[in-house]
């Protein structure tokens, strides 16, 4: 599943260099996630480093956004491919 960043964010800005897919950015309002690029740093990390450095605990799994660790593992494989 991809995260996503909910209207709790604070926009303190540690999340987004923390992404190793650059999934994460400055929406209008709060940072946002993009579930194409996010792979729960699956392929990086063992957890999300993202979630792990929020100090209001506001990403959560994207439910409109559902895959499996094989998904996330062929996504990131897909992502490196095209760096």
């Amino acid at each position: 599943m991809a995260l996503m960043i909910t209207d709790e964010c604070i926009n303190c800005d540690v999340c987004e260099p923390e992404c190793p897919n650059d999934a994460i950015s400055a929406g209008d309002e709060i940072y946002v996630i993009d579930p194409k690029r996010c792979t729960e740093c699956v392929g990086h990390y063992d957890e999300p480093q993202c979630v792990s450095v929020c100090p209001v605990d506001c990403i959560p799994l994207d439910p409109d956004h559902k895959e499996s660790k094989p998904q996330l593992q062929l996504k990131y494989e897909a992502l490196m491919a095209q760096s």
